[in-house]
């Protein structure tokens, strides 16, 4: 058994035992929840009893390789910006083209991103990239805070050192970085900015959360509606909220499905009339084309030693799908017989999550079905990738009056902000994601050592 195994069966023995049978504290922990804002739509936003549990060397690995394909990552995006060939191969849109080429006034590609990193057997697959707001970071400061107080983990800390992650501090930190690089010199007003939908009457519970965190370190913070913004005078503003420092957490794709580029926030972005993370560059690493750029050993030749092993190590192949040759190993294929002969082993993806296009995977379709993805895929900007099997664990889940034992899929986040790891948020779902489950949300996660 392993130390990280013998950690969990430990936690669990504990749950077990006399003093937790009776399940008054998961009452307590759920009406903390619901006290704290961490409820939404009336289900806890963790729907287990234990936190996720990282060694440390779990964690020193998943940092060094997530930063070294960072890395590679700003390498491929600078290179992008610099070619027009390679932002037609990433089937970028003109609109979206046209917000890339505009300097930010800050020389970071990305302030804050998510890696999607499955953890299994001592292996590690980075599955997606997000630049993006490090979702879930707000809910895991305070699910965090919650957990520690509970009796079961108090009686588990008897035994073992728990370390937890750095919270929005962390990031605070990196914007206000961002800002006076773009040459802020004074204290600045923060907006979060969200794109509410239609039927949206409140902002989102996170944004919210996040927001009065930064708040209580001294920072004016305000979650504010891309629909509100003005821009006049060179000052971007919400009624008479003046703001200095941009939080986007708007999709650019979202976001030109519902306005065009003489947007407020756009005109104001592109006087540098305001500091905006992450700018609108970072969105050239959020299509699922990247790990295609990535993985293509004709761009990536030149890297150092070190990017090209943790690509070739960490991520899965991947092509846009096209009529074309293409290399997989050391072989020529067609790349359209190759995905047709090997079903299997692939998954057909939208090149942008924000699509209301749907993944196909091959193992999970028959023939005939799998013809037809393709001919989606040949439509409309696919990727095509190499199944990875994603990272599962047992977490004890209260259900129907009584503590269950679930298997559910779990999925690690590092948080990269300017380059660095700071922190990681776990997320689990069912392990069959293609079916309805509210078995889904984040986990607090800890580093564990024995005493």
């Amino acid at each position: 058994m392993t130390q990280l195994s013998e950690a969990i069966a430990r936690y669990h023995k504990i749950l077990e035992s006399e003093p937790y049978r009776d399940l008054s504290w998961t009452d307590e922990l759920r009406k903390r929840m619901q006290e704290s804002g961490l409820v939404v739509s009336s289900r806890p936003v963790c729907p287990v009893l234990r936190p996720h549990f990282l060694t440390t060397r779990q964690y020193a690995n998943l940092v060094k390789s997530s930063e070294v394909l960072m890395a590679a990552i700003d390498r491929i995006k600078r290179m992008a910006l610099a070619n027009p060939s390679l932002q037609n191969r990433m089937e970028l849109l003109p609109a979206e083209k046209m917000l890339a080429a505009i300097d930010p006034g800050y020389h970071f590609l990305s302030v804050s991103s998510l890696l999607e990193t499955s953890l299994s057997n001592g292996h590690m697959r980075f599955l997606d990239y997000e630049a993006d707001a490090p979702m879930g970071l707000a809910y895991s400061e305070l699910l965090t805070q919650l957990f520690l107080e509970t009796g079961p983990v108090k009686e588990f800390r008897k035994r073992y050192n728990l370390t937890r992650m750095p919270g929005p501090k962390a990031l605070l930190n990196s914007l206000l970085k961002a800002y006076k690089d773009f040459g802020g010199s004074k204290q600045p007003n923060i907006a979060i900015v969200e794109l509410k939908q239609p039927f949206q009457t409140t902002e989102s519970a996170e944004y919210g959360l996040l927001a009065e965190a930064f708040r209580k370190l001294g920072y004016l913070t305000e979650v504010v509606n891309l629909d509100q913004l003005e821009y006049k005078n060179r000052v971007l503003r919400r009624g008479d909220f003046s703001i200095d420092l941009v939080y986007r957490c708007v999709r650019v794709s979202d976001f030109l499905l519902r306005h065009d580029l003489s947007h407020p926030l756009v005109r104001a972005y592109r006087d540098r009339a305001v500091c905006m993370v992450n700018s609108f560059r970072a969105e050239l690493a959020r299509k699922k084309a990247i790990f295609d750029l990535l993985t293509d050993d004709a761009l990536t030749q030149s890297f150092p030693p070190a990017e090209r092993k943790v690509i070739r190590e960490s991520i899965p192949w991947t092509r846009v799908v096209h009529e074309t040759t293409t290399t997989y190993g050391d072989q020529r294929v067609d790349l359209l017989d190759f995905i047709q002969r090997n079903r299997q082993t692939l998954v057909l993806r939208p090149n942008d999550d924000s699509s209301d296009l749907h993944e196909y995977r091959g193992w999970e379709t028959d023939d005939a079905g799998w013809e037809r993805a393709l001919k989606t895929a040949l439509r409309h900007p696919y990727v095509v990738q190499e199944k990875t099997e994603p990272s599962t664990a047992v977490f004890p889940v209260m259900q129907w009056g009584s503590v269950e034992m679930k298997t559910v899929r779990v999925d690690v986040l590092p948080h990269h902000l300017i380059g660095r790891v700071q922190g990681a948020t776990s997320w689990i779902s069912a392990v069959d994601s293609g079916r309805f489950s509210t078995l889904s949300g984040v986990v607090p996660t800890f580093l564990v050592e024995p005493k």
